[in-house]
């Protein structure tokens, strides 16, 4: 068994046909974070008067992880990488039945 990260360990394997991912992850659960360092990066230097509270954006992220529109850190439904969208506080849900 092959760790990915801590949050997603139980989630991941290697096996004799290749790597299976949990697809219900988000981009910082993932094995390739630097790849998304980037996007870390803008949101922490977010204009504050923008930003969202971070209890805020947890609770963003906490529904969009149980979300079943959210596939590899991306939302089926607009296409967004979630982690940028709840990160702006003017930003919502874009699902029908908004979760946030």
């Amino acid at each position: 068994m092959e760790n990915v990260n801590s949050s997603a360990e139980a989630l991941s394997h290697s096996s004799g046909f290749g790597k299976r991912f949990c697809r219900k992850c988000l981009t910082r659960d993932l094995a390739n974070e630097t790849y998304f360092q980037n996007m870390y990066e803008y949101i922490e230097n977010l204009d504050e008067d923008i930003k969202a509270t971070d209890d805020l954006y947890q609770e963003r992220l906490s529904l969009c992880r149980q979300c079943e529109n959210l596939l590899d850190g991306m939302c089926r439904i607009c296409g967004c990488f979630v982690e940028m969208r709840a990160a702006v506080k003017k930003n919502y849900c874009p699902a029908v039945h908004k979760k946030w």
